[in-house]
């Protein structure tokens, strides 16, 4: 489920804090990286269950303005379609998700003011009025209004995000990632599914022989940049002109270890894609010059390892590309 991109920013980032700790624990490192991911499939989870939370506290809201001395007639005859989502109520009868739930102890029985600002800046914004006053009431639209409301309100919604970042301090830059994984998580339903449906894993198994497992790849990525260190950088130094590799930026340098690694020992994936990623890793993640020196270096050194015959990969359509 969580994309490859994803994957490499994870080792990115604890390849980052490996280099800058001192630390030469390999074992304990990987321990780390691996725990990030951990964490990033609990806040995910934590994100599936506030949307569960949500309607129970709008439907909660909802019932007390019925027993008002005085209900208006809105109050008395409300618009329920928001409480009865039925994505939302798959959720909260998934077997599964509810026993992540209890595993991970979440609640929010003393979050009722995040809940309520949250439920009035969802209230106030169009996503939610238009779904409220469509003409349409099916599974699809219940969906559309769903994505559209994790997509475009959740990123914005600070109250949340700071919530998430008390919690765990690393759960900041997992917080929009994993509001991804919940729309890719709605997406996937359908309206046949049952209580017994299983979420889907955060780490995906091989489609066909020749790729490597989620798992693998990290692994292998995360390991032979460590392992191969002073191999990797006498690579990029050649390939450096008037420039001295102590002065670039330390997440020039993990980037293009992990390009190199990636090209030389990941025979399924092709050239095109590991260099298109680690630009594009480049842009979030480093100076705003570093795309252009990444993709120069890494031209580079392709040429070479082609030609030095270090980059074989396998696989349909593979062969040279």
């Amino acid at each position: 489920m969580l994309g490859r991109r994803h994957l490499r920013i994870k080792v990115l980032q604890s390849l980052y804090a490996f280099f800058q700790s001192g630390d030469d624990r390999l074992d304990i490192a990987e321990k780390g990286l691996l725990r990030s991911l951990d964490k990033l499939y609990e806040i995910y989870i934590y994100q599936l269950s506030f949307l569960i939370e949500l309607v129970r506290f709008s439907e909660k809201k909802m019932n007390e303005a019925k027993n008002k001395y005085y209900p208006t007639e809105q109050e008395m005859n409300p618009n329920t379609r928001f409480i009865q989502n039925r994505l939302i109520a798959q959720l909260a009868s998934n077997q599964h998700l509810l026993k992540q739930i209890q595993k991970f102890r979440i609640s929010w029985h003393d979050q009722e003011e995040l809940l309520k600002q949250t439920l009035i800046k969802i209230k106030e914004s169009t996503v939610y009025q238009e779904y409220m006053e469509a003409g349409e009431d099916s599974f699809g639209n219940d969906q559309d209004f769903l994505i559209k409301l994790v997509k475009r309100k959740f990123s914005k919604l600070e109250n949340l995000h700071f919530y998430y970042e008390e919690k765990n301090i690393f759960w900041s830059d997992d917080y929009n990632v994993a509001n991804h994984l919940v729309i890719k998580t709605i997406t996937a339903l359908e309206e046949t599914d049952d209580e017994f449906l299983p979420l889907p894993e955060l780490l995906e198994t091989p489609a066909n022989k020749f790729d490597e497992s989620d798992l693998d790849f990290i692994k292998l990525l995360f390991r032979k940049v460590i392992i191969r260190d002073q191999e990797l950088e006498t690579l990029i130094r050649d390939k450096l002109k008037n420039w001295e590799l102590e002065r670039l930026a330390i997440m020039d340098i993990i980037i293009l270890k992990m390009a190199i690694v990636e090209l030389m020992d990941c025979h399924s994936i092709p050239v095109k894609v590991t260099l298109n990623e680690y630009i594009e890793i480049a842009k979030l993640y480093s100076t705003p010059k570093s795309s252009f020196f990444i993709n120069g270096i890494l031209d580079k050194l392709i040429s070479d390892l082609k030609s030095e015959k270090k980059i074989k990969k396998v696989g349909i359509g593979l062969i040279d590309n």
